[in-house]
């Protein structure tokens, strides 16, 4: 008789030894994508959401299911809506947050190039910067009317102070090491804007552009919502009116979607533009 058939348990305690040394290897085969980590939550959510919806635990006519939701986006895309208010606002946005940036720009690099300047703009830019986006909109509909002039002008407001603060900030921030080695090689002042300070506050310009960019997506909200015939911030409007939450969900998506796929392209053209100090 073998020792095995003497002994059992030496079988046994062997297969789990032998198992127990191959799970580490098994459990290390296996790999999920870091870019579907963010998918859990949304979909875990939606899921949820939906089980509860089906079973009558939420009210329908405060918050329907997202397969309600996604047939309401599925019949704006059929009839042409969708398409037509999701360019309005994304023009909008557009233009305004050009405009901000640009100005951000200008104004991030007075301030952080010229002490003078940092002097005499950036308390009043500062305290400019704590006013909430609702309160620029009286005064703007006073000056410039109902028409697409006031509704750009609030979303360059929303784009601009980010830009500014975070270029203002890193162009201080300069090592000025780096700076004496520009006046060594005799480099005139493009020459050292180009060549050293540009590239040394470039990680925090495109953070700040990120950052303007979703101001200006939520500034677009308060800009539709009040004196807006079309947009899809006046699709909320409209479902307010009409009480249908499905349509208000649906703006909020839409919103959430092109907020995002903006973004991306923005952290895009950053990576690009860092090289290998992307991470």
């Amino acid at each position: 008789m073998s020792t095995a058939e003497q002994n059992p348990r030496l079988v046994w305690k062997g297969a789990t030894a032998e198992s127990t040394a191959k799970a580490p290897e098994i459990i290390g085969r296996i790999h999920f994508p870091d870019r579907l980590l963010g998918w859990i939550i949304p979909v875990s959510v939606l899921l949820g959401w939906e089980l509860f919806a089906r079973l009558g635990a939420l009210p329908p006519n405060w918050l329907p299911a997202p397969t309600v939701i996604g047939k309401t986006i599925y019949q704006l895309a059929v009839s042409g809506d969708l398409l037509r208010h999701a360019r309005i606002t994304t023009a909008r946005v557009t233009v305004g947050f050009l405009l901000g940036a640009s100005a951000g720009t200008l104004l991030g690099g007075l301030t952080g190039f010229l002490p003078l300047s940092r002097k005499l703009l950036d308390p009043s830019l500062q305290a400019l910067r704590s006013v909430p986006s609702i309160a620029w909109v009286p005064l703007f509909l006073l000056w410039l009317g109902i028409q697409e002039t006031s509704k750009v002008a609030l979303i360059s407001v929303g784009a601009l102070f980010p830009v500014y603060l975070n270029l203002s900030v890193a162009m201080r921030h300069i090592d000025h090491k780096l700076l004496e080695v520009g006046r060594l090689y005799r480099l005139n002042s493009f020459q050292m804007v180009r060549r050293l300070i540009l590239p040394a506050v470039l990680p925090e310009y495109i953070v700040g552009l990120r950052s303007g960019l979703g101001l200006a997506w939520m500034f677009v909200v308060a800009a539709e919502l009040l004196g807006a015939s079309s947009g899809i911030g006046y699709l909320m409007v409209d479902g307010e009116m009409t009480g249908r939450a499905s349509i208000i969900l649906a703006s909020v998506i839409l919103f959430a979607i092109l907020g995002k796929v903006t973004d991306w392209g923005m952290s895009a053209i950053g990576r690009k533009l860092l090289g290998h100090r992307a991470r």
